[in-house]
């Protein structure tokens, strides 16, 4: 029998029982507007050092972090469903937890690239893709076929989101799509539950109930992550003790 399909679009709420800072919202860091503007392209140009600086902060707080109870359910669910996880999330949390299908729409912390590997003419490059963990990226820090600068492999205000032909293609194929932990207020990531098929049942877990405007039911589940899991987990008839 073949097993059903679960698209997983997680956001900054399922990380932030880990104790990772949320970009958005209460406790937000793009509330504060010097860090939002370290996180565009035009600061990258113009303040290389203080990009790198605040990148560099965030990868040591990912060190000290560890996957919550929801993460860790998310991987456990593999035994019975084809789970595929969509996040906006730049940590490694679903990663550590177990979960081996996760695409990342904004990047990865512990990866760096070439800064050169994402022009308009070479479109976005893979190949030189490096993985540095929770070590730091410094001024002088090279590398690509051109040794040039390396930064953060996150995709900052005003680029591309290189993944989003690939998410919209699994959640066209989804048997349920799990929204978790995310607003939907960040596009155009937010715009992917559109892209599932008619029969695909649709379940949202955040205290906040994001609004979905979609010409069907949807299950809002409005718990924090950990507990909404556990529920989420039960309604699709697997056992979040097991």
């Amino acid at each position: 029998m073949k097993r059903k399909k679960i698209v997983v679009l997680s956001g900054a709420g399922i990380s932030v029982e880990s104790g990772i800072a949320p970009f958005r919202g209460a406790g937000g860091l793009w509330n504060n507007e010097e860090l939002a503007r370290l996180a565009t392209l035009q600061a990258w140009r113009e303040r290389t050092a203080d990009v790198l600086e605040f990148y560099n902060q965030r990868r040591t707080y990912l060190k000290g972090a560890e996957p919550n109870s929801a993460h860790f359910l998310l991987a456990r669910m593999e035994r019975d469903f084809d789970v595929v996880i969509l996040t906006q999330n730049v940590d490694d949390l679903h990663e550590r937890a177990g979960s081996s299908r996760v695409i990342h729409l904004h990047g990865e912390l512990t990866k760096a690239r070439p800064e050169d590997t994402y022009t308009p003419e070479d479109g976005f490059s893979e190949e030189e893709i490096v993985d540095i963990g929770y070590s730091e990226i410094r001024l002088g820090d090279t590398g690509g076929k051109n040794h040039s600068q390396l930064r953060p492999h996150i995709v900052f205000f005003g680029e591309q989101v290189p993944n989003m032909r690939i998410a919209e293609r699994e959640v066209s194929n989804a048997d349920i799509l799990l929204i978790v932990g995310t607003s939907l207020q960040v596009y155009p990531a937010a715009g992917l539950c559109y892209y599932a098929g008619k029969d695909c049942e649709i379940y949202v877990i955040d205290p906040a109930k994001p609004e979905v405007y979609l010409r069907r039911p949807v299950h809002y589940i409005a718990e924090k992550a950990t507990v909404g899991m556990e529920e989420f987990a039960r309604c699709i008839g697997f056992d979040p003790d097991n």
